[in-house]
């Protein structure tokens, strides 16, 4: 808002932007000021952990060099790497299918189907956290990386997501194709999924960030150090070094700046994804 636009509004207007610029500001700093906490501490010593300033008195990176010559911190990473990698790409493979049979095909069921899938978005893991886990063990796939992947794939937004995207692609696209002989695998290959690369990148965004995340799960799944993701490595962190703050603040660091990265870079096609969707 310029000056001249701010000049012409009446005095109660002017106070009522006022007002929400202010409480905008502080839940800004309520929100960043954790993580410039977290960046100060990593970079300080043990002597100075505990200093009141944001600024470290005497910066250092022997944090961050303990944490990769010390503790197997890039097997930590390597796994929460491949988990991500992995449940984004077959993900998305199996949400952009089902969400186009839900948009697209008529079978009978489709609704309740679609019905039931959504359903399961408003229950959260940690109310079905018991019955999955004697699942996954009556399976035998407890402390490995088919543990930690399969039951990470199905996720009820992305399948919704998918299926409102494809509601709103021109049906003619597909009338031609099938004019032209093509069956709805083809068309669901060379034509939906090309149309859907925007909501599909942003997605996968959101299931990369979702998955690095990820602790609960991870962390009753798998008891083997080898298999540790990186969220259940800094918990372990806080047992073993309780009194090395700055050593597990640096660890967070090194987590959390991926994570930020990929917002940063990729922010637009975020908020793009929930245009596309319909949700305004």
């Amino acid at each position: 808002m310029t000056d001249g636009q701010a000049a012409g509004m009446p005095r109660g207007e002017r106070l009522v932007g006022t007002i929400w610029m202010v409480v905008g500001t502080i839940l800004a700093v309520m929100t960043i000021f954790p993580l410039l906490w977290m960046v100060s501490i990593a970079f300080k010593t043990q002597r100075d952990m505990f200093d009141m300033s944001l600024i470290p008195l005497r910066p250092t990176l022997d944090n961050f060099v303990y944490v990769f010559t010390h503790i197997d911190f890039l097997r930590y990473i390597g796994n929460s790497v491949l988990v991500s990698g992995v449940v984004t790409a077959v993900a998305l493979l199996f949400h952009s299918m089902a969400g186009y049979a839900l948009a697209r095909l008529r079978f009978p069921g489709r609704e309740a189907i679609f019905l039931a899938m959504f359903s399961t978005f408003l229950v959260s893991l940690p109310v079905i956290i018991v019955p999955l886990f004697v699942l996954v063990r009556s399976l035998g796939m407890l402390n490995s990386y088919a543990g930690l992947i399969i039951p990470s794939i199905f996720n009820a937004f992305g399948i919704f997501l998918l299926r409102q995207f494809y509601i709103g692609v021109p049906r003619e696209l597909e009338e031609a194709a099938l004019v032209d002989g093509a069956g709805y695998w083809r068309i669901y290959w060379s034509i939906i999924l090309p149309l859907s690369r925007p909501i599909l990148s942003a997605l996968a965004i959101l299931f990369f960030l979702a998955n690095w995340n990820a602790f609960l799960w991870p962390l009753t799944a798998v008891r083997n150090p080898d298999l540790m993701t990186v969220q259940v490595a800094i918990a372990g962190l806080q047992g073993q070094y309780s009194g090395a703050w700055n050593t597990i603040m640096a660890a967070s660091v090194v987590v959390a700046l991926p994570v930020l990265i990929l917002f940063v870079v990729f922010q637009r096609q975020i908020m793009d994804s929930i245009k596309t969707s319909g949700l305004k």
